[in-house]
């Protein structure tokens, strides 16, 4: 702004300063499901739709990401968040992992 305070002297320049901020406690995480030859589509959309609260739709649309892409982040949240829904998964045999 400094630039513009030269082109136009004479002029008085406002400005304005917010005191709010936005803080992020948490960091947000992803959980990914990989592929696999072990499992099939119906068993991936089904542990999706039972442990992380997927609509059948989303569950199908994740399943085709995973095969097609090898994997899919199919849920976004913190890690204390995450781990029991990584954890289930990979009690059903689905390959989890949650990524920064």
């Amino acid at each position: 702004m400094s630039s513009e305070k030269a082109a136009f002297p004479g002029i008085k320049w406002q400005t304005e300063e917010s005191s709010e901020t936005d803080v992020l406690t948490e960091d947000m995480h992803n959980l990914i499901v990989w592929n696999d030859d072990v499992n099939t589509f119906d068993w991936v959309i089904a542990s999706l739709v039972d442990i992380c609260g997927h609509e059948v739709l989303q569950a199908e649309q994740c399943a085709l990401i995973i095969h097609h892409r090898g994997k899919c982040g199919v849920k976004k949240g913190t890690f204390d968040e995450l781990r029991p829904q990584a954890e289930g998964l990979i009690d059903r045999g689905i390959s989890a992992t949650i990524d920064y």
